[in-house]
């Protein structure tokens, strides 16, 4: 059951987020082969000021590999 989170700065509009999560769920369908009941998306907005210490680093750099 893949639950896809997506961290990006604030300011979009909500119908753009929805249409993201829609746009990954189907991929991720499609790919995967589950059905639209097994994926999930979140969205987690991050500050422009916190993105290296919240994103940047614990989730690139220390996972390079």
């Amino acid at each position: 059951m893949p639950h896809v989170i997506v961290k990006l700065w604030p300011g979009k509009a909500d119908q753009q987020k929805i249409r993201l999560a829609e746009a990954i769920i189907k991929d991720v369908m499609h790919v995967l082969k589950y059905g639209d009941e097994s994926v999930s998306v979140a969205m987690e907005e991050i500050k422009p000021e916190d993105w290296a210490e919240k994103v940047y680093k614990p989730d690139i750099v220390n996972n390079a590999e």
